[in-house]
């Protein structure tokens, strides 16, 4: 994640553009997802459970992906 702050200028009083692109760069700085991350603690172990299920799950995809072309 970039360390970096997010911020936007009112062009023209128009406050809805500008909001569309605050949420726009949250989403693409990784904020909230941190902040998600950040509202309950995992474990290590149960980290490395869901990757690992993660990685079969998008192998399987690929796999089947493949087969289909």
């Amino acid at each position: 994640m970039k360390n970096s702050k997010v911020s936007v200028k009112v062009i023209k009083g128009n406050i809805q553009q500008a909001l569309k692109k605050f949420k726009n760069k949250t989403m693409d700085s990784g904020h909230l997802q941190e902040l998600r991350e950040r509202q309950q603690f995992l474990k290590p172990s149960i980290i490395k459970r869901k990757q690992k299920k993660d990685a079969i799950r998008k192998e399987k995809w690929d796999r089947e992906r493949e087969n289909q072309l």
